[in-house]
């Protein structure tokens, strides 16, 4: 099962005189790990090497570092300690010494599997999206109920007879909340499949 960060970290190192920084943070969409990277990069550094995940996509840059050295490990960290939805940057203040390239590849990933392994986690459920329409008098049950069927309710649009539901629900709690909604509304209210109908999305519980 995935992880992703419950907030920001960082993990400090020296290494042959060179300062290492790594600076992880959780992250919902490939523009937001680029502003969190552009955020905390500091300029006046010899080398700021980054790696994000956010479900199939990734990237990750070696930022003058020999190819292969910064950016892949970094990478790699992320992926071994199972974590998504996540963005690592690891700065490197230049002490003098060079540490070739299995040293500098050792260092960053080092760097970064560090500070994710000291990091809070939570677990990443894969959640299906639905709409559904609830009436004012059925939605305090079903609100209290979405908890018990580890589902999310995204957002809530209310019109004059109640409220257009936006809802994340794993899918092997999906016929139960079927049946709670058709015994709540006496059959009338009907789950509607959503685009881009899968996400992961972070568990409260864990």
């Amino acid at each position: 099962m995935p992880f992703t960060l419950l907030g920001p970290c960082d993990y400090r190192e020296e290494i042959r005189k060179s300062r290492f920084l790594a600076l992880a943070a959780p992250v919902a969409s490939a523009a937001e790990a680029q502003a969190f990277i552009a955020r905390v990069s500091d300029p006046g550094a010899s080398h700021n090497c980054w790696a994000w995940k956010v479900g199939n996509q990734y990237r990750f840059s070696d930022d003058g570092e020999p190819g292969g050295t910064a950016g892949r490990p970094i990478l790699a960290a992320i992926e071994g300690q199972d974590c998504d939805q996540v963005a690592v940057l690891v700065i490197r203040w230049y002490g003098g010494i060079q540490l070739g390239t299995g040293g500098l590849a050792r260092a960053y990933g080092g760097s970064a599997n560090k500070c994710l392994q000291a990091a809070d986690r939570h677990a990443l459920i894969a959640r299906n999206r639905y709409r559904c329409h609830c009436l004012f008098a059925e939605l305090p049950l079903l609100k209290i109920r979405l908890a018990e069927l580890d589902s999310l309710l995204e957002s809530e649009t209310y019109d004059a007879s109640g409220a257009e539901l936006q809802l994340a629900v794993p899918p092997q709690r999906t016929a139960e909340l079927q049946r709670l909604l058709a015994d709540i509304s006496r059959g009338r209210i009907e789950l509607q499949r959503r685009e881009n109908p899968q996400s992961h999305t972070a568990s409260h519980s864990g």
